[in-house]
């Protein structure tokens, strides 16, 4: 299997970048994004090349050269940096994608891509928000999500591409740290609190949001994509989630590692806002009666894990 992996410096792609080399060898796995400056052991590990996922002609080149059969399309820009620069959100988020999808169609390539929790709004359900409901986002992000979702859905119906993607809902990572996302607090946290044994947090304390844990986030985009075909109905965009929780329970169970642990709160108007607007609770039935979709971890066995790992990183001074 040969893979393109577009976006593969950012938070979930330097992750999903060393598991589909694991799994498929690391000659198998071409990386693109636009720096080079960054995780320099994962551009050294494999086929890089540094280029911009809107360039159409660069990409189908790399297609071509390397013989993909597979892409993850990870190339975006964030909800709280989206909602500073909208123009360039859309861009980046709903122009490149086009592009692949159009490389896609042409070259016969199967195609991931994800969405989002951000891709509800205000009007949608607040609990256990279901696969097919009204999504009406009032984020650029949410926006662009939405359109990418159609989009995909469009491909597939109109040309026969492949096309799969989970909403993700928060993405708690002990590796990457977080990019201009709403729920960035949730990483933060826990660095905070290995560090200096207090956070300060930008989203009230009982504003519920779905998360996920990394290693989690991972198995589903590849599970996803080795998915028997004929079992999936819906496809594109299935809601996917392990966890739901505020700022005040992840500090409670922080607490029961790290006694000492305080919180207090700086209100972020926009991330807020943002937060709002979004379901408390995912229900991802649909992953997981097509597809077997179960996570491993929830809050308390994803807090033990993330100090952990975190505790040790800050002994070797590398946080």
């Amino acid at each position: 299997m040969k893979i393109l992996l577009t976006g593969a410096l950012g938070q979930i792609g330097s992750e999903l970048a060393v598991k589909l080399r694991n799994l498929y060898g690391n000659d198998n796995i071409v990386l693109t994004d636009l720096r080079d400056d960054v995780n320099l052991d994962i551009i050294e590990g494999g086929p890089f090349i540094k280029t911009d996922s809107r360039d159409g002609k660069t990409l189908h080149e790399i297609i071509k050269k390397y013989r993909i059969e597979r892409i993850y399309h990870l190339a975006a820009l964030l909800s709280a940096t989206s909602e500073k620069n909208p123009q360039t959100a859309w861009d980046i988020n709903v122009n490149s994608l086009l592009t692949v999808l159009e490389i896609a169609r042409e070259e016969g390539c199967s195609l991931f891509t994800p969405s989002s929790i951000g891709a509800f709004g205000p009007s949608s359900p607040k609990d256990y928000t279901p696969q097919d409901t009204i999504q009406r986002p009032t984020s650029m992000y949410g926006v662009t999500k939405v359109a990418g979702e159609l989009l995909c859905d469009y491909y597939h119906h109109k040309y026969g591409v492949d096309t799969r993607g989970v909403r993700f809902p928060g993405i708690i990572s002990n590796a990457t740290p977080p990019g201009g996302g709403t729920t960035d607090y949730a990483v933060h946290i826990y660095y905070e609190a290995v560090k200096n044994r207090r956070y300060t947090c930008f989203l009230r304390g009982d504003t519920n949001l779905d998360m996920i844990y990394m290693p989690d986030a991972l198995k589903a985009a590849v599970e996803i994509m080795e998915a028997d075909p004929a079992k999936l109905r819906h496809r594109n965009a299935f809601n996917i989630t392990a966890m739901s929780f505020c700022p005040e329970d992840q500090a409670g169970y922080i607490r029961a590692h790290i006694p000492e642990f305080e919180i207090d709160y700086d209100i972020d108007p926009v991330r807020q806002a943002i937060a709002n607007s979004w379901p408390n609770s995912l229900e991802d039935y649909a992953a997981r009666v097509e597809w077997g979709w179960s996570p491993d971890y929830d809050l308390e066995s994803m807090t033990e894990d993330m100090l952990k790992v975190l505790t040790e990183k800050n002994r070797k001074g590398e946080i």
